[in-house]
């Protein structure tokens, strides 16, 4: 009987060192930070994520860590590793919350949606490091572009929108017609944009003020609006467009007329089906004299009394 107990409460004890073991090992894992790591489904339809557990505090080893994740490709191969897909990472920086990726030509390869699921997932990752608030792409030290040439600047994890399907939301491609100034400032040119690549997350009527003040492509144009204008946003009721300005929008750097600038804007948005006329405000306010000649409580309609031959 005095045996019997000897080996229960031996065993007891066994047990109550695995548990503290146990204990001990889950509260290792605790002690280190979770990280969602984004990758891309093997159907190129989207991005799913995969948790990872580090320790590490230093953001620069931190960051090499998730980078490390993202080349790194799964045992079963069931998606695909952004960072182990045919193209190489030749360096980065990192300066004042903003990370700078420099990537070799073979970048370029991808098609449309594939490469937006692969910048979104390298984004949405890196940017769960506190010190990286901001994410830029350059394809051999030269500003990654988009299908219409333009560039595509800072990104952070809201500039891909995900839908209740865990989806990034779709990119469309959309014929644009819009109106630039031509050389001298007095008259616009029209530029037709055949194919641009736009998030469906964004309306069309923002698409346009947006391509408008990024300015124009084709020689012989040239642009309306200051490129510092904030748009604060933009929105369509009963035919009328809504195109709330921030105040930069009141300062014009080049030799444009006020005329050539507020048509340049009527007309490219009334090329839309849903716009008949059009209402500018700057910061809200629409009583304002836009550079002393012409009244923003006034709503635009279509002029192309102003449009010359470039």
């Amino acid at each position: 009987m005095r045996m019997r107990w000897k080996l229960k409460a031996a065993a007891a004890v066994y047990l109550l060192l695995l548990l503290c073991t146990a204990c001990g090992s889950e509260q290792e894992a605790e002690s280190g930070s979770v990280y969602d790591i984004y990758y891309v489904n093997n159907e190129e339809t989207n991005t799913l994520t995969r948790q990872y557990v580090s320790e590490t505090t230093d953001s620069s080893k931190l960051l090499q860590e998730l980078l490390g994740q993202l080349g790194t490709l799964p045992p079963k191969l069931d998606y695909k590793a952004p960072l182990a897909d045919g193209f190489k990472l030749l360096g980065y920086t990192l300066e004042n919350g903003q990370l700078t990726m420099n990537f070799d030509d073979k970048y370029k390869s991808m098609d449309i949606t594939k490469e937006v699921l692969t910048r979104a997932a390298i984004v949405r990752t890196v940017t769960q490091i506190p010190e990286i608030s901001l994410v830029s792409f350059t394809v051999q030290g030269e500003m990654l572009a988009d299908s219409s040439g333009m560039a595509i600047g800072t990104m952070n994890a809201d500039s891909f929108i995900e839908n209740a399907g865990d989806e990034i939301n779709a990119y469309e491609k959309v014929n644009l017609k819009l109106y630039y100034a031509n050389e001298d400032g007095t008259g616009l040119v029209e530029e037709n944009r055949r194919n641009v690549v736009y998030n469906s997350n964004i309306s069309l009527e923002k698409l346009v003020v947006e391509q408008l003040v990024k300015g124009p492509l084709m020689e012989g144009a040239y642009p309306t609006i200051n490129p510092s204008t904030k748009i604060i946003s933009v929105s369509v009721k009963d035919g009328i467009c809504y195109v709330n300005l921030g105040s930069d929008f009141l300062s014009q750097p080049n030799s444009v007329s006020a005329e050539v600038t507020i048509y340049s804007i009527t007309n490219s948005l009334v090329e839309l089906s849903n716009v008949n006329k059009v209402q500018i405000s700057i910061g809200g306010e629409t009583n304002i004299t836009y550079r002393e000649k012409i009244d923003l409580n006034n709503l635009f309609e279509r002029n192309l009394d102003l449009l010359v031959t470039p």
